[in-house]
């Protein structure tokens, strides 16, 4: 059913009806995957958790699963939204419409921050050279705090301006999605992300 709506709108899908099967797909050619949860001898979250290191795209829950924490599971696995069910056909057609747009638009330069580069053209970070392996969302949350280094942002703010009014991302997602990027950059080693305490996040230029 889901096919059938999202091939309306001009999509080419590939559809798997057994999780142990998804390993061995080369998904270099794939721009977005929608997982659910609970699948027959598979957890869709174990499944994320294989795949994320080797797809750089948008990766989308579908789940019965409402529990906060199993949303700040999903995100925390590297999944960019968390879509709860039931939902509506125009709901989902809008969620993937807004997710292939941010990784399609059109870059044309860079931001450079001593050591620290974000290139808008690649959509990727790099620390004196080297690409840090950020999910589509933690990259660009990285853009938007670098695109205004300096101000301070609250995680709505963030969360409105990145992933837009319908996402169903609370502050604690946001929270995540950070905490993970930083991780990643710490390791490369740069720290452009600063906390603000009780306000939210900003650039350090």
């Amino acid at each position: 059913m889901l096919a059938r709506i999202l091939a309306r709108d001009g999509h080419e899908l590939t559809c798997v009806d057994d999780p142990a099967l998804v390993p061995d797909l080369d998904l270099d050619g794939f721009d977005l995957v929608l997982c659910d949860v609970m699948m027959p001898g598979a957890d869709g979250f174990e499944l994320v958790r294989g795949i994320r290191p080797r797809f750089d795209g948008p990766i989308v829950f579908l789940t019965a699963r409402v529990a906060e924490d199993d949303a700040v599971t999903g995100y925390g696995l590297g999944a960019d939204d968390y879509v709860r069910k039931p939902f509506g056909a125009a709901e989902l057609r809008a969620k993937v419409a807004a997710h292939l747009r941010r990784e399609r638009r059109e870059r044309t330069h860079a931001l450079d921050f001593g050591a620290v580069r974000v290139s808008l053209t690649s959509c990727e970070v790099s620390v004196s050279g080297e690409v840090v392996p950020l999910t589509p969302t933690e990259y660009e949350i990285c853009e938007f705090l670098a695109r205004h280094p300096g101000q301070v942002f609250s995680r709505e703010q963030i969360r409105e301006s990145v992933l837009g009014w319908g996402s169903a991302a609370d502050d604690a997602a946001i929270s995540m999605h950070v905490s993970r990027a930083r991780r990643k950059l710490a390791a490369a080693g740069a720290d452009p992300i600063a906390t603000v305490w009780g306000m939210g996040y900003k650039w350090q230029a």
